[in-house]
């Protein structure tokens, strides 16, 4: 019930303040929410699995979101960023879509 709450206080705080993110951070933020809504998805298939562990989830969330910020940040300094950052999205993708059919075969048992 609290780990609810804090999702609705979050959400309800992002949209009243409105904050802005700086210039400089905007090519980070896409890959960052990729990286996010993966880990998101790895939990939830844990968790209907039975295998849900939060200290894994929290590593495995901060971990993404460095990991794939730093991979855009890199192909950026090589002059490479959009192909980095395609190739980020796409990994991602592929988990993120693979959990989601984990996911639904476990509420559907199909």
């Amino acid at each position: 019930m609290i780990p609810l709450l804090g999702l609705v206080g979050g959400v309800l705080i992002g949209l009243l303040w409105g904050p802005e993110v700086p210039l400089v951070l905007q090519p980070y933020l896409p890959i960052a929410v990729i990286a996010a809504l993966d880990a998101v998805f790895g939990a939830v298939r844990a968790v209907l699995d039975g295998i849900f562990n939060d200290k894994v989830f929290v590593v495995s969330f901060l971990a993404n979101v460095v990991v794939a910020a730093f991979i855009v940040f890199l192909g950026d300094q090589l002059g490479v960023g959009s192909q980095l950052s395609t190739g980020v999205v796409v990994v991602l993708g592929v988990r993120i879509f693979s959990n989601v059919a984990s996911i639904r075969r476990h509420l559907f048992k199909a």
